[in-house]
Order: structure tokens, then C-alpha cells, then sequence
């Protein structure tokens, strides 16, 4: 963790932290659990109009921008994602411009962020930039690029460059005719004639349109409107015919202007009640698509960002409108604008009957024109998209029983957009929409999509969507996969218990759906296939009628529990679709008997028992407000729901009897609940900015985590259950570690935190924001490194970088497997507490020494007898023949030039018998002294914690060497002196572990000539000191059998139904 940061007389400095003089005050720091990896989602998220480049003959090279980066797709691969460029602008995009093999970049919109730039991108890496000089402070609008020259338009003037070598040539500035500000002149349509040389055509906010020669910088000639208050120029762009100029105004008039002599050749969209600006405009050059039959030429598509429609003119014959794309992308949300749409560019590719559209909805689309049957309107070819609105749930895939691959790897987001998105993480080209049905063809059965030119029949377009959704829940035991026969028929079927299982079965389903969703003010809940990547055959209605809170689908994946605003929970088969439960379960009339009479019982106070807890009787128990919480063990015996009224039940599967009831009123209302299956341990979020965590096996709370500001936006366990990670409305994400309860982490970041999720295998984090489209992916780097468990004060919260879709600054997740610890990552191990020999007199330890050493020691003599060889040792085989032979080469003649070894091993001779028993002598005694010396030292002052210190550090069969080799005629007693030293460390209730291990292999080798003494009657001194060891031993057996027994009881009482 970094060091903590503490102004000088706000609080007293933690004892022995550190500050470190190159922190960083205020600008981004380093968590200590997560590193940014790489946002996904992100395909056109911005207003910058996409741009294009011919790549030979065969393809096309499409660029958008994302924000501070640029995405190129390749056509032909179906728009796959081809490059990414970094660096990273130090600003958002705000033009962009491709040309040859290279695109032009302009950054920074406003003199706050910074310098303004150009920079030149060639396969995704930066080349070079734009010279820019002095007094340049406009963010450019708009590039256009032709022969030698780079223009870019700003607000008020044109800015050139040469094309050659990038050294600005001129600055431009237009005559102030709009009655606006002088800094906002231009509209930012600008374009150029290839049949003009040196010539640009200039749009204005008053509706006219200039003509410079950007050579010698002056002004040629200015197209005026044809009449006032016509609106800025939206739209310039040249025609296939000679001297023809396209030009669109705000108040949405299209006109197509002879430039030559000044007039008006043809104006469109002139009739219409409800005009939309256009943007946008393109000419088709295949010679294709006009006339009634097709073959003519003289088609032009003109689009806007009011509305996603694309209208197609046939120019022959005075100009008519042949067709509307209607809704190539999505229109703009009626709903206070949280959905994003409109096109932003729309451009028919040069010789192809392709058209390419962008929009604000965050996607980008390939349409083709075809040729038989002749259709005026073009069908899609392919699509990349993304969310249009933030991102309101998040949910990583869960784990299948077969042990698939795919673990961690998909991601799931549920959208403002009404959208439900899987995306991958190790290929962006398989991510996908969850298919709702085909949504054009219900529109134009209901005449959403008809001829009419009305804009506000096309807003009730989303309402054909599933409302947004508000919860989601997943299993895929039961999911047939990608082949599966989903049975067919219509989707989100509205399955009520009325029906009979023969209307809703089908005999050739080979897998059910795998996915339950709630939505916003709804009281349906759907189902939805994995597999197939679409909507699935049932809508489950509530009870009661009232909306859905929350779902859950058990771990079978065979049934789906729906929890509703009025408190309701009823229960559902996702085969069948039939309705199975009710939680209360309704009463029979039998029950109802019963009941009466129980209570009648009760009210006269016979049979009432206070010492029993209570037991609940059928069809009592129903919550009384919204149920924000469903969860199912893992078994599917009982079922945990949490409400707004603060109390947690427990309900018997079968039977939707209630078992137990938790009940926190008025202290707190339950928000949100979360399970952890393997550990069995459910983390509920409350109203007064807390985290309770419960066991269901104990149905105890066993933590309460505090800390959050504002309200808890989201919340989930890691994979292991170890964390618990929450992300409020202070825009900062915690982590609690649970068997400690300390917050150990925190971060704040940009944006506020809305959906926050862990994948299965906790190698990924992610989190989605409110004022982002994309998906942000973390890496965890506690795989690899370490991560302190001290609490952290609110000082320590550091400010935390987003990841960026070019991966810029992003860690892999085996990056911090090779990173060193340097002295900053140590001052996190400056707070752990120093251990003591001996925290207090009466606390039998164990010792730090491995299990696997002192278990090896004992059972040595089993492990060397297990790992002799078998067989004796072979002599090794011939060598192959293509190796250099080695024979003969001791006949060779050695130079006397040249003694070696051998030579001098043999005039030396052999060693005597007494030199060999010498070398024998002495290394036995150099590896025997040190633990003889230290035994015999540490005896006379009765002290052996060297001893100790040093018998700890020998690896087992060193250990046993030792054992065997006591002597017990050396001086003092080698035997005594070692059974006198463990009965010390029994007596100081010390690495108990390794005492007993020791004395039982001291018993196993010397047992023997112990009790052969014993029976002679020789060696008093060691047999008192066995006796003293048998003391000292039961003793303490004794006591530490006392207290476990009192542990075992305590917690027997406390796991009790009775507490």
C-alpha cells in the first residue's frame, strides 16, 4: 500500500510509517490489489465523424475515435478490430483525418485541458505531429487533406499545413457576418473539389459558404443563402458531377449548388412539416441504384443526429426520395437523454453499392445494396456496437459443471439502453447482444416504421425493447450450449399456472435458458438462452401483480425465483415455465382449520413454550415491502430472501414454509444481498451505509463493515470469499478483508462507480461508471504479490487512473508476478505487529518451521526404505554412431608440456589407510562439534535457546544424524543433556510440534539402550530426567485437553438451533 498522506496538525502520524519525498500529492497512485488492464464496449462513443482509406483494391481501412484514442477496423474481415493507436492523447479527439496509409488526429477542446495538437498515426503508433504555432487556441473542428495542403477548421479560421513536412504554411481568418460571438464563426463543414486546385469551400454560421485559395491565402468568392435565417451550413460535400456542390443547412434544406455560376440547381426536403438538420451527406459512384430498375446513377443519402434514419434521393428527374433506412441506428432517447443516438457520419464507399454509417449510439455498421432482387434500400452486412447508455449491472459468466475454459472469460452488462451485452475478454469480435427478437419487424407491423415523415411516431421505437433491466441472475447447468433446439416460437410467452404443462412443453428442447432478468416497473420477469445469444420462451409474471425487485435461478439451473415490490416470491420451472411455488406457500382449507385452532390455543396461553424457538406456520411470514433480495444454497433446501422492511427469512424449499427470521426493523432496511456458495456466507448492504455478512449455517452475523459515503451503488465477494468489495456514491471502490474486518484497501476514481463484478477465477475485475458506455477491466495483482490485511485510515485512499481501451499504462495479469518489491511495497509490512518470543506465559505455540519438515523427520526411516532403487544401476548404452568416438584416446601421448590432474594423482599414489581414516576423522567432528558444542554450552547455563535456534534451522535427515549421533559417554551426558533441554521447552510451552517430533524419534533410536539401562539399574541422571519430561508432558496434556474441550462446547452452544 502507498504511504499514507497527512497534513501537518490534522492527526497524529502512524507509528513507524513512512513518507516518502517523491509521493505524489495529487496525482495518480497505485493500488495495492488492482492495476488497470483495458476498457471494452468502446467502438464509437463520441460525436467524431469516422473516417476512411482505401487499402489496395480489395478492402477498407474504417478509423473512429473513443475518446483519446483511435480504433481501426478492417471491411473485408467484417469489421474486425485491426489496430489501436497509442499513445494515448493528452486530450479528447476532436477531429480525424485518414489519408494514404497515415491518419491525422487533432486533440483538445478547450484551452483548460491543455495544448492543442495534431498527430500522425500510421498501423496504430504516432510518427510524427503537426507543427503548431503560437496563438493557436480553437480546437479543430474538422481535417480535410488534398493535394499538398492540411487544412483544419477552428471555430474561426483555418489553420494549414503542408502535407509534405508538416510545417504550418498559414492561418485564415473568416469576416464576422453572424450575429454571434467573433470567436465562433465557421460552422465546421468544410470540404474540397477535386476539379479545383488549391481550392477549399468554407461553411459559415450565417448559412453561406466561402471559397479560399489556401496557396495564397485569399478569399475567392462567397455563396450566399438563398434566403435568411436558413441556419449554419451543417453539410458541404462535392458531387460526382462536374462543379456540383451538395450543401445542407440547419433548418434542414438541402440544395445541390452550380459553383460555376452561382445558382441553384436543385433543392430538397423543402416540403416537409417536421425537417431534421442534416450532417451528413454522400454520393453513390458505382454508376448503380437509380431509376426503377436500378441501373441508373444519381443516388444521394443524407442523415442526421436528430433522428437514426437514412434518406435516399434519386437526384434524375428533379430529386425524389426513394427510400428510408429507417432506424440504421438508434434514434435519441425521449427519456431526459440517457440514451444516446442520431448518426454522426454517413459515407457510401468510393466504386462499391456499400454504405458505412456511425452513430452516437456507440456503434458502427456496413450496409449493402442489392443488386437482385433491385431494392432501394440496403440490408445490414456487419455491425460493431456497444451500449448507448451507461452501464447499469455487471455479472461475470459463473463457473459450469463440465470445467469449461470459458471460466472468467465473458462478461455480462445490462444497459440503460434496454440492452443485455455479452462481451469477451480474449476477443472482441465474438462479443454480442442478447437478441430481444426481430424488433424492425414488429415495428412495421405496428406501423412504427411506415412511410410517415412524423418524428414522434419513431420515439415509441425503445418502447418495443424490454425495459431496462434492473437485476440479473445466471446459471448454466441446464443451457444447451450454441447447437441447442430451443423449441422454437415466440419469445417472453406469458406462462401463468393456468395453463397446462402440454401448452407450454416441447418434447425436442435439448436445453432450457439460463438467465432470469428483472426490469425497471415491471411486472414480468424473462428468461433469456446463453447458448443462443437471444431472448428466451418465458415471461414470469409476480403474484401479486406489482413490479420485479429481484431474481435468482438455483444452482440446477431448473427453477427461477422472481421477488416482487409488494413482497411477493413465487418460484418458477424454467423447462416447463410453469408456476411452483409460492414463498409463503398459500394454505388449503385443512391448513386453515389448523391454524385457527393453533392460534385460538395460543391466545388462551395453552401449549405455549417460551424456552422453544418459534415455529412459523404455513402461509405466515410474507414480506411486507419490496424483496431486494432472492438467494438459494447450494443443496436448494433453503431459500434466503432480505427486504426493505429489515427483516432476512429463511424458507424451507419444498414446502415455502418459513424456517427462521432475522429481523433488523427499525434499525435498518435491507438494499441488496449477495451469496458466496462456497463458503456459505451472504453480505447484505443496508440503508445506513453498512455491510452485514451472515451465516446461513449459523444464521449469526458475523461482521459488520462500515465506512462507506454515500450510498452503496453496488457490492460483491472475490472468488474466494476472502473480500468484499463495495463501490458508493463518493466515486470510491473499498476492500474489506472478512476474517480480519479491516478495510485494506481503497481507491477513488473518475465518475462514480454504478456496477462492480469478480470474475470466477479472480483474475479480472470490473467496473462500469455512469459517465462512461464501456466496460473497465482490472487486473488483480494479489495473485502473485502480497497484500497486508492492516486497516487503512481514510488518509490512506488513494486516486486511482481508469483503464484506457488502447490498454496504455495497463498491467497483464501476470505482470506483477515479475515485478520486484521495492522499498515503497515494503512500508506496508512496517504496521504488522513484531512477534515476541512468548506473548504471555500460559499460551502453548507451535513453531514457524514448515509442516512438511517435521513431519518428514518423523516418518524418515518409511520414506528412505520407500525411495531405494529397485534394481542395481545399468551400464549406460552404446553411443549413436554420428557422435565423435572416444576410443583410443587414452593410448594417446600427453605432452610432458602438459601436466594434468590424473598425472598428478598418479605420481602422488593412492592414500594410506591411516590419511583416509584421518580425512573421515575430521569431517565428521567438523559437522558433529557445532551441535555438540552448543548442546553442551547451553546445559551448563541452562539457557538453549541457541540450541533451539540453530537444531530448527537442519533439514530432517541432518536433524536425525544429530539424534542418532548423542553420545552418552561424553561430559557432560549428551542423552541427558538433550531430554533435559525439550522438557525446558515443554516447560516454556514453546514449539510444541517440533518437541514432540524430536522426543519421538529420540525414543525410536535410543528406546533400546534406555531400557537395557534401565534393567542394570545404570545411568540415574537420565532416567530422572525421562521422568521429569513424563511430568512435564502429562501435564500439560492435561490442560490443553481442558481447554479444547471448553472451545468445543463453546462453540456447540453457539451453533445451536436454541441461540
Amino acid at each position: 500500500m502507498p504511504s499514507a498522506l497527512i497534513e501537518v496538525g490534522e492527526k497524529p502520524l502512524v507509528k513507524r510509517r513512512k513518507l516518502s519525498s517523491t509521493t505524489i500529492l495529487n496525482g495518480p497512485q497505485k493500488s495495492g490489489i488492482l492495476a488497470p488492464y483495458r476498457t471494452l464496449g468502446l467502438v464509437s462513443s463520441t460525436e467524431v465523424p469516422f473516417t476512411f482509406v482505401p487499402l489496395g483494391k480489395t478492402t477498407f481501412q474504417i478509423t473512429t475515435s473513443i475518446g483519446r484514442c483511435l480504433h481501426t477496423y478492417d471491411l473485408r474481415e467484417g469489421l474486425n478490430l485491426t489496430f489501436i493507436t497509442r499513445p494515448q492523447t493528452p486530450a479528447n479527439i476532436t477531429a480525424i483525418c485518414a489519408w494514404k496509409h497515415l491518419v491525422f488526429a487533432a486533440w483538445g477542446r478547450r484551452p483548460t485541458e491543455g495544448e492543442l495538437g495534431v498527430w500522425v498515426f500510421e498501423r496504430g503508433k504516432r510518427v510524427a505531429q503537426l507543427e503548431i504555432v503560437r496563438g493557436i487556441n480553437e480546437p479543430i473542428q474538422q481535417i480535410v487533406i488534398f493535394g499538398s495542403w492540411i487544412v483544419g477548421c477552428c471555430s474561426s479560421r483555418l489553420e494549414i499545413w503542408k502535407s509534405a513536412t508538416y510545417e504550418h504554411y498559414a492561418t485564415l481568418t473568416s469576416s464576422r457576418t453572424w450575429r454571434g460571438s467573433e470567436s465562433d464563426v465557421l460552422s465546421g463543414a468544410v470540404c474540397s473539389m477535386p476539379t479545383l486546385l488549391n481550392k477549399i469551400f468554407v461553411g459559415k454560421k450565417d448559412g453561406s459558404v466561402e471559397l479560399w485559395n489556401v496557396a495564397t491565402g485569399k478569399l475567392l468568392y462567397t455563396i450566399a443563402p438563398p434566403r435568411l435565417n436558413t441556419g449554419a451550413v451543417t453539410a458541404l460535400q462535392p458531387a460526382p458531377a462536374l462543379n456540383l456542390l451538395a450543401i445542407a443547412r440547419a433548418n434542414g434544406s438541402t440544395v445541390i449548388h452550380d459553383i460555376r455560376v452561382d445558382r441553384e440547381i436543385m433543392a430538397l426536403n423543402q416540403s416537409s412539416t417536421a425537417k431534421s438538420s442534416v450532417t451528413s451527406i454522400s454520393f453513390r459512384t458505382d454508376g448503380l441504384g437509380a431509376g426503377e430498375d436500378g441501373r441508373k446513377t444519381g443516388v444521394m443519402a443524407t442523415a442526421g443526429p436528430d433522428d437514426g434514419d437514412v434518406t435516399l434521393w434519386d437526384l434524375n428527374g428533379g430529386g425524389r426520395v426513394m427510400g428510408v433506412l429507417r432506424s440504421a441506428h438508434n434514434p435519441p432517447s425521449t427519456n431526459r437523454g440517457e440514451v444516446l443516438g442520431g448518426i454522426s457520419r454517413m459515407e457510401f464507399l468510393p466504386g462499391q453499392p456499400l454504405l458505412v454509417t456511425s452513430g452516437r449510439d456507440n456503434s458502427l455498421k456496413s450496409w449493402i445494396f442489392d443488386e437482385t432482387p433491385f431494392s432501394p434500400v440496403p440490408r445490414i452486412l456487419h455491425s460493431r456496437c456497444g451500449h448507448a447508455a451507461p452501464i447499469s449491472r455487471l455479472d461475470f459468466l459463473p463457473v459450469e459443471t463440465d470445467g469449461s475454459d470459458d471460466i472468467g472469460k465473458w462478461v455480462m452488462s445490462a444497459g440503460r439502453d434496454r440492452s443485455l451485452w455479452a462481451w469477451s475478454l480474449r476477443r472482441d469480435g465474438q462479443s454480442t447482444e442478447l437478441s430481444q427478437g426481430n424488433i424492425h419487424r414488429a415495428a412495421r407491423k405496428l406501423g412504427i416504421l411506415g412511410k410517415s415523415f412524423d418524428l414522434d411516431s419513431r420515439a415509441s421505437l425503445e418502447d418495443l425493447k424490454a425495459p431496462e433491466i434492473v437485476c440479473m441472475a445466471c446459471s448454466l447447468n441446464r443451457d444447451g450450449g450454441m447447437g441447442s433446439s430451443t423449441g422454437g416460437g415466440p419469445v417472453w410467452a406469458n406462462v401463468t399456472s393456468k395453463m397446462s404443462r402440454a401448452n407450454v412443453s416441447n418434447d425436442h428442447v435439448t436445453g432450457w435458458e439460463s438467465i432470469i432478468t428483472g426490469h425497471k416497473g415491471d411486472k414480468f420477469a424473462r428468461t433469456w438462452f446463453w447458448g443462443r445469444r437471444k431472448a428466451g420462451r418465458w415471461a414470469f409474471e409476480t403474484g401479486d401483480g406489482s413490479a420485479v425487485k429481484s431474481v435468482a435461478i438455483t444452482t440446477c439451473g431448473t427453477f427461477a425465483l422472481v421477488g416482487s415490490t409488494g413482497g411477493g416470491i413465487d418460484m418458477f420451472n424454467l423447462q416447463s415455465g410453469i408456476h411452483r411455488q409460492q414463498f409463503p406457500s398459500p394454505l388449503t382449507p385443512a391448513q386453515a382449520r389448523r391454524l385457527k385452532t393453533r392460534q385460538a390455543n395460543l391466545f388462551d396461553g395453552h401449549g405455549v413454550d417460551h424456552l422453544e424457538p418459534r415455529k412459523f406456520n404455513p402461509g405466515e411470514g410474507r414480506h411486507t415491502r419490496d424483496v431486494t433480495g432472492i438467494l438459494v444454497d447450494s443443496l436448494n433446501r433453503t431459500v434466503i430472501s432480505c427486504s426493505l422492511d429489515g427483516k432476512i427469512k429463511f424458507w424451507d424449499f419444498l414446502t415455502g414454509v418459513l424456517q427462521h427470521e432475522i429481523d433488523w426493523y427499525p434499525m435498518t432496511a435491507i438494499t441488496a444481498a449477495r451469496y458466496h456458495r462456497p463458503s456459505d456466507l451472504i453480505a447484505l448492504s443496508c440503508d445506513d451505509l453498512s455491510i452485514r455478512v451472515v451465516d446461513i449455517e449459523t444464521r449469526n452475523v458475523v461482521r459488520e463493515l462500515w465506512g462507506c459515503v454515500g450510498q452503496i451503488s453496488d457490492f460483491c465477494f472475490s472468488n474466494d470469499g476472502r473480500w468484499i468489495v463495495a463501490a458508493s456514491m463518493d466515486s470510491v471502490i473499498r476492500f474489506w478483508d472478512l476474517p480480519t474486518g479491516h478495510l485494506i484497501d481503497a481507491m477513488r476514481i473518475e465518475g462514480t462507480c454504478t456496477a462492480l463484478a469478480f470474475s470466477p477465477t479472480g483474475e479480472f475485475f470490473a467496473t462500469a461508471h455512469s459517465d462512461s458506455l464501456g466496460i473497465n477491466i482490472w487486473t488483480n495483482r494479489t495473485l502473485f504479490t502480497h497484500v497486508p490485511t492492516r486497516q487503512i485510515l481514510d488518509s490512506d485512499i488513494i486516486s486511482a487512473t481508469l483503464p484506457t481501451a488502447s490498454g496504455e499504462g495497463g498491467e497483464g495479469p501476470l505482470t506483477a508476478a515479475f515485478e520486484d518489491v521495492t522499498p515503497e511495497d515494503s512500508d506496508a509490512f512496517d504496521n504488522l505487529p513484531v512477534r515476541s518470543d512468548q506473548l504471555i506465559p500460559d499460551l502453548t505455540t507451535l513453531s514457524l518451521v514448515p509442516r512438511s519438515r517435521w513431519q518428514t523427520l518423523l516418518h524418515l526411516d518409511t520414506i528412505t526404505q520407500r525411495n531405494k532403487p529397485i534394481e542395481p544401476p545399468k551400464a549406460p548404452e552404446k553411443a549413436p554412431f554420428f557422435l565423435p568416438s572416444l576410443e583410443g584416446s587414452e593410448n594417446k601421448q600427453i605432452p610432458p608440456s602438459a601436466p594434468t590432474i590424473a598425472g598428478a594423482q598418479e605420481d602422488a599414489g593412492p592414500p594410506s589407510t591411516s590419511e583416509r581414516s584421518r580425512i573421515v576423522r575430521r569431517q565428521t567432528a567438523s559437522s558433529q562439534r557445532q551441535c555438540s558444542t552448543l548442546l553442551a554450552s547451553s546445559s551448563q547455563i541452562g539457557d538453549y535457546s541457541r540450541f533451539f535456534s540453530y537444531f530448527q534451522m537442519l533439514p530432517p535427515s541432518a536433524a536425525d544424524i544429530e539424534i542418532r549421533s548423542l553420545n552418552s559417554l561424553a561430559i557432560p551426558n549428551e542423552l541427558v543433556a538433550f531430554v533435559e533441554a525439550l522438557t525446558e521447552r515443554l516447560r516454556q510451552k514453546r514449539d510444541y510440534e517440533l518437541v514432540q517430533t524430536w522426543m519421538a524419534v529420540f525414543l525410536r533410536v535410543h528406546g533400546e539402550a534406555l531400557a537395557r539401562d534401565a534393567a542394570l539399574a545404570r545411568d540415574a541422571a537420565l532416567a530422572e530426567g525421562l521422568k521429569r519430561w513424563k511430568g512435564e508432558q502429562e501435564g500439560e496434556a492435561r490442560r490443553l485437553g481442558v481447554l479444547v474441550g471448553y472451545c468445543a462446547g463453546v462453540v456447540g452452544f453457539l451453533r445451536s438451533g436454541r441461540v
